[in-house]
């Protein structure tokens, strides 16, 4: 189906301290009994369909969205974001929140797209959102593309060594907690101190609602009660996430332990590890490393995925495919990744910072990766307010079809317009093809 205009809201939030999160989660401290809860702020960035360009989408201002909102120019296609307009009616939400309103943020660790279309009589309305899983057929091919993909990049990345047994089913309810799941797939990172773990919940459950989340420390265990998330190599995801969700918008995933073994809690996947669509990468064109973090999403929403993106190589990244994937809230959601000062390792760069210095959550790059039926959505973006501090090289958007220019250099971001006004991130759409974060000096 072909649209006359349709305008794509990406929602991204940062964080609000060291210790926010875009939902609303309870934080455990080895030194206190008190828990804390801070949500992140939302940013959104605006792409429009061109029918001239084959559909390839181009960059439009917040303010012209906006308005084309106002004025009924423009109606929402898929799931309505409310709050990225100061005052945007659909037909099923009204909001007068700002941009930046915090009131219904969205998670951390994801984009998500919301369609605008416009507001035509010949034009017929999009059915609702596929949820569907994909054929066989076309879960090998991305498998495949993934795993090449992943086999090129360099052997010391610690975000894909030691992964094995990615298409082995994982024996529900036979293993113990404690035990890491290494021979399924799953990368033990045992540089936080979680027995493997990328991250470990534990929920109250009222009402087939969790009602309360605490996460865990350091030293802290996967046990009885517990939600344990694992991370999965360059290219693919977790694929385990419960149908019971935070009764206040937070997100939780991974194995349950429950009497002492581990359960799956999506039954769509025996396999704990799955790939993403592909098609996105990072091409390191310096002479030192980076660490590349991604949110454990669904789940405690910390950047502690990670992908040691090292010189001289090109590595996939995960682009989960955003009509299968975790739905937020019924909104479609995909990954977010914070991209540390060159030199810094994973084991240090992919956990909670202190604020201290510009890594971990305080990194002062995001990038966002996310696809829909209606193709990639591939951003850069500052990670504001949590910080101002500028990355110490560049970083760049290239690609077979790409929408747009989109590059932050020197600690300014770019499209084809030159500078972009406020410093506030660029987006790209791709329609077909390869793309390619390009980090370079």
């Amino acid at each position: 189906m072909k649209f006359t205009n349709t305008v794509a809201a990406l929602a991204t939030a940062g964080l609000a301290t060291a210790h926010g999160h875009g939902h609303a989660h309870h934080h455990k401290r080895a030194a206190e009994t008190e828990t804390v809860s801070v949500p992140g702020p939302v940013v959104y960035d605006f792409v429009v369909m061109d029918p001239s360009k084959s559909g390839s989408p181009e960059a439009i201002s917040v303010d012209d969205a906006c308005k084309g909102l106002a004025e009924h120019k423009f109606e929402w296609l898929d799931g309505a974001i409310a709050a990225a307009c100061p005052s945007s009616t659909t037909s099923s939400s009204t909001s007068t929140a700002t941009p930046t309103s915090t009131s219904t943020p969205a998670p951390t660790s994801t984009i998500a797209p919301a369609i605008l279309q416009e507001t035509a009589a010949a034009i017929t309305p999009a059915s609702s959102t596929s949820t569907a899983e994909p054929t066989s057929s076309s879960t090998s091919s991305v498998s495949t593309a993934a795993a090449t993909s992943s086999s090129s990049s360099s052997s010391s990345s610690s975000s894909s060594s030691g992964a094995t047994g990615l298409d082995a089913d994982f024996p529900d309810g036979e293993i113990d907690c404690g035990t890491f799941p290494s021979e399924y797939g799953a990368i033990a990172l045992d540089y936080l101190g979680l027995g493997g773990y990328s991250g470990i919940q534990y929920v109250t459950l009222i009402d087939d609602l969790v009602s309360d989340i605490v996460t865990a420390v350091t030293g802290d265990e996967c046990h009885n009660g517990a939600m344990c998330s694992y991370a999965c190599p360059a290219g693919y995801q977790k694929s385990q996430w419960p149908t019971t969700q935070g009764s206040t918008g937070q997100s939780v995933g991974g194995l349950q332990c429950k009497n002492g073994k581990l359960h799956l809690t999506n039954s769509k996947h025996k396999q704990l590890c799955i790939a993403g669509v592909g098609g996105v990468h990072v091409k390191n064109q310096m002479s030192t490393d980076v660490a590349v973090c991604r949110t454990d999403y669904p789940g405690t929403e910390s950047e502690t995925v990670p992908l040691a993106a090292s010189s001289g190589n090109t590595h996939p990244l995960t682009c989960p495919d955003g009509d299968s994937y975790f739905n937020w809230e019924g909104k479609a959601t995909s990954a977010q990744y914070y991209v540390n000062p060159k030199g810094v390792s994973t084991e240090k760069g992919c956990q909670w910072g202190d604020g201290s210095e510009a890594i971990g959550n305080w990194a002062p790059i995001n990038l966002g990766v996310g696809y829909t039926s209606s193709g990639k959505f591939l951003s850069i973006f500052p990670n504001t307010p949590t910080t101002t501090k500028k990355l110490d090289f560049n970083v760049k958007l290239v690609g077979d079809n790409l929408s747009d220019e989109c590059r932050y250099e020197d600690g300014t971001f770019y499209d084809s317009n030159g500078a972009i006004s406020g410093n506030s991130g660029c987006t790209v759409g791709v329609t077909s093809g390869n793309a390619y974060y390009v980090f370079y000096e």
